[in-house]
């Protein structure tokens, strides 16, 4: 049997492979804490649960969906984005619904990459950019990010004769891994870049609402004429405690908004009209929840550094997303450090080195571990580093 070169050339996706660790050492016995997922354990509220119990009984909801998604779930994503940004979107050619966010992430490269073309990627990024774009026949070019640099872009120092090439830019803040957040001056200048060079701008704003101590994420759309030249991609996963429901959207530009439906409506059926409901319910709904989530995870955050710090690591307390990032010590890889932390405590982090090369000495860890999982993950770390340092 002949497999597609496409697949050979897919590297292992880095969260199944962190999977396939854990599990291995439980095989063997191992009481396991993982910092290594960025998957809420908080439970869904209770109000977006009830809205999907309702939804579920009626037979409407049981036969196939639209691929663009309810006219009713569209009209919540652009209330939404009214009230949370000041940015007005028409529902019927703007807002396309998506199976999460990853799978639009996906998809938009079908829409805007042919063999041969260059898509812009941020190092360290989420890595589902680069293989979106692998899919289509494009190539990468990565866009060196730094902790001098504040995690952000340097658009001017990419080369004209990759510029001929390029047809997207992918920019994601709050960003995962690094947690960096950025200012509406990058995305201004980042309009005006797109602009000239006839670039799409792809923002991925999964993190929109996990922030911290008042800080208040914007939307790459909030820019007079991001709609001219970009996409957003947002997410119910972190915001709502739903990443097992899988529904999210895409807004903006319209002409990529139409190629993106497009796209899915030859690949997919779209999202169950029950989960878009209690979508619906989410968006409109009380937000209280939002910042009770943010609350346990403000206090998670700083226990981390805490330990973290202590450890002797570098590490900055971000201001938004799931995660914290953290220098591993001099000398050491991102890798090496992760599986010696694995072995000696049982405790997994995820090395820097699976989102680029600009993440080799760095680590990710996520707050989206049960209380109690945190307090033992760190207890068993603060006990290996005094064992350590005695010798």
């Amino acid at each position: 049997m002949r497999l597609a070169d496409r697949v050979a050339q897919l590297p292992p996706y880095l969260f199944a492979e962190i999977s396939r660790k854990i599990a291995e050492k439980r095989a063997q016995g191992v009481d396991v804490v993982s910092f290594g997922i960025g998957d809420p354990d908080l439970p869904t509220p209770q109000h977006i649960l009830q809205a999907l119990h309702t939804a579920a009984e009626k037979p409407v909801n049981h036969r196939y969906p639209e691929s663009e998604g309810l006219p009713e779930y569209r009209s919540a994503v652009a209330r939404w984005y009214a009230r949370r940004f000041g940015v007005e979107l028409d529902p019927d050619t703007e807002v396309v619904s998506l199976i999460g966010s990853k799978e639009g992430i996906g998809h938009v490269a079908l829409c805007l990459v042919d063999p041969g073309d260059v898509a812009l990627i941020p190092d360290p990024a989420y890595p589902v950019y680069a293989v979106g774009t692998m899919f289509a026949g494009g190539e990468v070019y990565p866009l060196p990010l730094d902790e001098e640099g504040g995690w952000l872009p340097d658009l001017d120092a990419v080369p004209e004769r990759v510029l001929e090439r390029a047809t997207v830019l992918w920019l994601n803040y709050p960003n995962n891994p690094t947690g960096a957040v950025a200012p509406l001056e990058l995305f201004e200048r980042a309009v005006a870049f797109a602009r000239r060079h006839e670039l799409v701008i792809c923002h991925d704003l999964a993190y929109s609402d996990v922030a911290y101590e008042g800080y208040r994420p914007p939307s790459f759309l909030e820019v007079p004429g991001a709609r001219d030249v970009a996409v957003e991609f947002s997410s119910l996963s972190k915001t709502y405690n739903m990443t097992g429901w899988r529904i999210g959207a895409a807004a903006g530009n319209r002409g990529v908004i139409d190629a993106l439906t497009r796209v899915k409506s030859n690949l997919d059926s779209g999202v169950p009209q029950a989960i878009q409901e209690m979508a619906i319910a989410a968006l409109s709904g009380p937000q209280g929840c939002v910042g009770e989530h943010n609350a346990v995870y403000r206090r998670r955050r700083d226990r981390i550094i805490e330990t973290l710090r202590s450890l002797g690591l570098r590490v900055q307390a971000p201001k938004a997303s799931l995660y914290v990032w953290a220098r591993v010590p001099e000398g050491e890889t991102s890798i090496a450090f992760a599986a010696r932390l694995l072995d000696a405590t049982g405790v997994v982090v995820t090395p820097g080195i699976g989102y680029g090369q600009q993440g080799e000495g760095y680590v990710r860890l996520s707050v989206t571990t049960p209380d109690d999982r945190v307090d033992e993950g760190l207890r068993r770390l603060t006990a290996w580093h005094a064992a350590t340092a005695r010798g």
